[in-house]
């Protein structure tokens, strides 16, 4: 038995469609009575991507079984907005942005601790590993990968569309509305760690004598212990932090 549905994916959620499926309402025969999100998923879209679908008009949860005559609606994710009393996907949105990125996001996971957002990266990270990291903490997963996506336990991914690290970043900037959360040099670029300011006279055996009498202002990570100070390198990142926002 087919039943025929109507479908239509708003904003970038065209991205994962062909062309001639983009911003535009089409219609299609389905074998049976599946659930809305395997429909979703079956035509490219993850559903760690989708926020909200609406059904005939209702919100709908991915459990939904899809009946013949649905008008299907298909909404992103809203990171940056509180859309609970609207979306029966989730109980609650995830408001905590940590996030959690994978083999190939290496550069943007270091820009993103720059800019002070928590940012866990393992150049040996398996995707379940990914995936038990990101349930544990609430992280948002960056990905590559839109296969890991569409791991059914996956609460809350992204697939970032850029190659370019610096380009990745804006678009992160962007997408999520981060850029009035930025704190930069709160977290460490190696390890993710706080950073926090420390008394000179406590790294004097620490570091070149040099750089301890040029310099009276010290940072250090409290995970990896590195030391930080506002060297020659400091201007150039401000500068790098700033084309990054614009």
């Amino acid at each position: 038995m087919n039943i025929l549905v109507s479908i239509r994916f708003y904003e970038e959620l065209n991205d994962f469609l062909p062309l001639k499926r983009r911003k535009q309402e089409f219609s299609l025969s389905v074998m049976g009575c599946p659930s809305v999100k395997h429909l979703v998923e079956s035509l490219g879209v993850p559903h760690t991507a989708v926020d909200l679908i609406l059904v005939n008009g209702r919100s709908v949860p991915f459990t939904y079984t899809l009946q013949d005559g649905d008008l299907i609606s298909v909404y992103p994710a809203f990171e940056a907005f509180d859309i609970s009393m609207v979306s029966k996907l989730r109980e609650k949105p995830l408001r905590t942005l940590k996030f959690i990125l994978d083999i190939h996001l290496g550069k943007l996971s270091k820009y993103l601790r720059l800019l002070g957002f928590d940012s866990l990266y393992g150049n040996d990270y398996k995707d379940r590993e990914i995936v038990n990291l990101s349930l544990a903490d609430n992280r948002i997963i960056l990905t590559r990968d839109r296969g890991l996506l569409k791991i059914k336990e996956v609460v809350r991914g992204y697939w970032v569309r850029n190659t370019n690290p610096q380009r990745q970043l804006k678009e992160i900037l962007k997408r999520f509305d981060l850029k009035t959360l930025i704190t930069p040099f709160s977290i460490c670029m190696m390890c993710n760690g706080k950073i926090e300011r420390i008394d000179k006279k406590n790294i004097r055996e620490r570091i070149d004598q040099t750089i301890f009498s040029r310099f009276d202002e010290f940072f250090f990570c409290k995970d990896c212990g590195k030391i930080y100070w506002k060297g020659s390198h400091y201007k150039s990142m401000i500068k790098f932090i700033d084309k990054s926002i614009t």
